[in-house]
């Protein structure tokens, strides 16, 4: 058995560490390349690890002089950061409520699946209609109204990951606190909210991830550097004829790291939020 048990743990261990490496080889190139001189990255035979380390397109890039390529690529990053954030509290504030009330009302369980329907549809479909409305009220480039599209994309997933995590908190809880005479308000604040913590820190996750990583409708309803954010950054970067790309491998190891932040920060609500869901009853 103890062989058998020893067989087994190196097993799990080669298969993580498998994994591990799957994950974290295409990064770990990134950042190799970010930091290999342009010699280096078109050298035949390839190089996989530079001579000397060349830093400079992070002071490139982090650079603020006007009319700069660094001025424009922070620009897209506060814009990233302020459209995704934005988009993520606003599909938080929506899908609590909305969450909670498909859970507690399975009849409104068909509107829910409706909904969810809408991520079937190519987003190009829905390109035009959005268009128009954006145009109508003077939202076409604009971090505000990119923030509304994305806040369309982001509830809907956020509103049927929640209603999971609140099925199984056990609902004599709730009525527990309605015989002592707590709000409607009041109940979710302090009794439902506090239990639903974990899956509730997945859903900001994944929220912010998709609107963080979304390119097409920030290409579409873009055009400066007024709302442009970091996935249209990192592509202009790669549209001209000669591309550099330890410059664009330098924006990527940079897009990279606020998700990376948040993943890490928020680790064990997402793993606990993933495995349990809430409470069980």
């Amino acid at each position: 058995m103890e062989h058998q048990s020893l067989i087994f743990r190196i097993f799990i261990h080669t298969m993580a560490l498998l994994v591990a490496v799957v994950i974290l080889a295409p990064l770990a190139w990134l950042f190799i390349m970010s930091v290999s001189s342009s010699v280096d990255l078109s050298a035949k035979p390839l190089h996989w690890w530079p001579e000397t380390l060349d830093f400079s397109r992070y002071s490139l890039l982090f650079s603020r002089s006007d009319n700069s390529a660094g001025a424009a690529f922070m620009s897209s990053l506060g814009n990233s950061i302020k459209v995704a954030s934005m988009a993520t509290i606003a599909a938080l504030v929506v899908g609590v409520p909305a969450g909670w009330a498909a859970s507690r009302n399975p009849q409104l369980g068909w509107t829910l699946g409706g909904v969810i329907g809408t991520y079937m549809l190519p987003p190009v479909a829905l390109s035009v209609p959005l268009y128009l409305i954006l145009a109508k009220f003077g939202l076409l480039n604009n971090v505000f109204g990119l923030a509304l599209v994305y806040l369309s994309i982001l509830a809907p997933f956020v509103t049927w990951l929640l209603k999971a995590g609140f099925d199984p908190i056990p609902r004599d809880l709730e009525d527990a606190a309605s015989i002592d005479g707590a709000r409607l308000d009041q109940m979710l604040r302090i009794v439902i909210l506090p239990l639903a913590l974990p899956v509730i820190a997945t859903a900001l996750i994944f929220a912010f991830l998709l609107a963080w990583d979304e390119f097409f409708y920030a290409l579409l309803f873009t055009s400066n550097q007024n709302a442009k954010t970091l996935t249209v950054a990192i592509a202009d970067l790669a549209g001209g004829r000669v591309s550099d790309y330890g410059l664009i491998a330098t924006a990527g190891v940079i897009a990279a790291l606020p998700p990376v932040a948040v993943g890490i920060l928020m680790q064990r609500a997402l793993i606990s939020g993933l495995t349990n869901g809430g409470v069980k009853g």
